[in-house]
């Protein structure tokens, strides 16, 4: 069956599962640079033509599906009143957008018997398509099962979802039943919580309220501040409090939004009188919240103790690498898995997966992290770069010789929020200043650290403990015999969130890796992403050309180099030819 799979709201996306393999997932920041989390905004004439780039069309389509956030509608002068008169109904304006006028239920927050593969039906009649819809959480709790090694291999597992408009929920799927057994919430905090905390502390009350690139900055930031043991106590003191009388069958979600609301007014207030440094609040907030997770993990367990010891870890929360750590060091679970696109970039695909395993009966998706939009062709005329062939060899020549960055722009776009290797800002982290230089080349705080991309074989020599970490989605200490060595990779508490890479996960990152290696002694590189700040991956290379804040920009075998740079003028020196950019490149 081919499933296409959309999500409408923040981290938009589409996806296309074709008898239990993804052949793309396309999300709307990463197209045209467009911004961060933007919603669903392209019409079915450019869906069309995305599926034709793979050899599909809207009518080859067995199954529409659809994340069923709450409402979701561009024609926001309609009433409410106006829009339930519409319920349950796609149209297309006119200027062929898609238009959804209310999708599903309500679905952060599931009841103690719901079913999250229930499943909605509508019809549509423009462009002869139905859809069905399911839960907002359903989508991220059979993203992370369906691309999990646990599905691969036919076991059960424990999934477990915090996003933001919900509290955390577990949840346990039987395989060989195909059934989702609620084990409830842990603990009555909202996802947002950790924002909007956040937001009452400087540097980030500054920042506009709600934005969701605050959780990344917190999660740098809180390196500065130190665990106070009196801030841990009176939060403990609070949570009691507050959930004193909460039992699972009296929660509801403005209850969640409530407690947390309260929290987050209460804490503030005894900041204020007891002049607590919001460095050290940040820092103790991180650890009470990451302590709660493991605690209430731990007592879920408990209960359940002849489930298997299976854990998937999805939603917006599952991006915070030291909870993800803490949770993987606690020795809860035999394994830990957590997908690359935990977010909601990964609903489209959660959602597809949910069709999936209902009318295909298919639970272990076939997929690669790069199953994004590839490079696309640009008209470079004009441009202040010049260009010639370059082999991977004599890139790692130049990074070793230049300790330059180098825009690495190859093949289609990594799925999710970390740049992986195809859509990376690369260079050696052999200097102090890298750090700063690359910080300051993004626009980005100094506090913030720069990932380290580093050979498998060799991570467990350079960092602790160095396990495989494909998706950058861990926490890892770098030995102290490392520290001197590669200086831009440490974060400012010692740790780095470390991607490692394999030849067959990505061949050619491996092999450049493999060079450099050969040339300095050092198996890693930096890696941040290459965008425009606050924008998706850089879809091309005539976009990177017009940031302009890279020397050197690599696609396809080919090098493109600035004129007035010193690789151009020694190329010039020494007679090699150079080539001016042209669209028959």
């Amino acid at each position: 069956m081919v499933i296409c799979g959309i999500k409408l709201t923040h981290d938009g996306a589409v996806a296309l599962i074709d008898n239990g393999k993804l052949i793309f997932s396309y999300e709307m920041e990463k197209l045209d640079n467009m911004p961060r989390h933007s919603d669903f905004s392209i019409t079915l004439e450019k869906v069309e033509d995305i599926l034709s780039s793979h050899g599909y069309s809207l009518k080859e389509i067995d199954r529409l599906v659809l994340d069923g956030w709450d409402f979701y509608t561009i024609n926001a002068h309609l009433s409410a009143e106006q829009r339930e008169k519409l319920s349950f109904k796609i149209t297309i304006d006119a200027e062929n957008s898609m238009v959804i006028d209310k999708i599903a239920e309500y679905g952060h927050f599931v009841g103690e018997t719901e079913n999250i593969l229930k499943q909605e039906n509508f019809e549509v009649t423009a462009y002869s398509l139905a859809y069905n819809s399911y839960k907002h959480v359903s989508s991220h709790v059979f993203a992370a099962y369906c691309t999990s090694p646990f599905a691969k291999r036919g076991e059960d597992s424990y999934i477990l979802v915090w996003d933001g408009g919900m509290p955390p929920q577990l949840f346990y799927y039987r395989y060989n039943e195909n059934t989702v057994e609620n084990l409830g919430p842990l603990f009555p905090f909202m996802g947002y919580m950790y924002i909007i905390f956040s937001q009452e502390f400087e540097p980030f009350n500054l920042l506009k309220k709600g934005d969701l690139s605050v959780a990344g900055k917190v999660m740098a930031y809180v390196a500065l501040g130190k665990l106070d043991t009196m801030v841990m106590d009176k939060f403990r003191e609070i949570y009691t409090e507050l959930i004193e009388d909460v039992e699972y069958l009296t929660m509801n979600i403005d209850r969640v939004m409530k407690i947390t609301a309260d929290f987050i007014r209460q804490s503030k207030e005894f900041c204020d009188s007891k002049k607590i440094l919001h460095a050290n609040m940040l820092a103790t907030f991180q650890v009470f919240l990451q302590e709660l997770l493991i605690e209430n993990l731990e007592q879920k367990v408990r209960e359940t103790p002849d489930l298997m010891k299976n854990l998937c870890f999805s939603g917006g929360s599952a991006l915070n690498i030291k909870w993800n750590s803490g949770i993987r060091k606690s020795s809860i679970f035999n394994e830990t898995w957590v997908p690359p696109f935990p977010n909601d970039a990964g609903c489209a695909i959660g959602a597809a997966c949910c069709e999936m395993i209902v009318s295909d009966n298919l639970k272990a998706l076939e997929w690669s992290v790069y199953s994004g939009p590839p490079v696309m062709e640009s008209n470079l005329t004009e441009s202040e770069y010049l260009s010639k062939d370059c082999t991977l060899e004599e890139l790692a020549n130049i990074l070793f010789k230049y300790n330059e960055p180098v825009v690495f722009i190859n093949g289609s776009a990594e799925m999710g929020p970390r740049s992986l290797g195809n859509r990376s800002l690369l260079s050696p982290a052999v200097s102090p200043d890298m750090k700063k230089m690359l910080n300051k080349m993004k626009g980005r705080e100094d506090y913030r650290p720069v990932a380290p991309i580093c050979m498998e074989e060799n991570a467990m020599e350079v960092f602790d403990p160095g396990v495989p970490d494909p998706y950058m989605l861990y926490e890892h200490i770098v030995r102290i015999g490392w520290k001197d060595k590669v200086p831009a990779i440490c974060h400012l508490d010692g740790t780095a969130r470390l991607q490692t890479v394999n030849k067959d996960q990505n061949p050619v990152i491996y092999e450049l890796l493999s060079h450099y290696k050969k040339l300095s002694g050092i198996p890693l590189l930096c890696n941040t992403s290459a965008n425009f700040n606050g924008k998706g991956f850089f879809p091309d290379i005539k976009s990177v050309m017009e940031w302009g804040k890279a020397d050197f920009i690599w696609n396809n075998g080919r090098i493109y180099f600035k004129k007035d740079s010193a690789y151009s003028k020694i190329l010039s020196k020494t007679n090699q030819c150079c080539v001016t950019n042209t669209d028959n490149e």
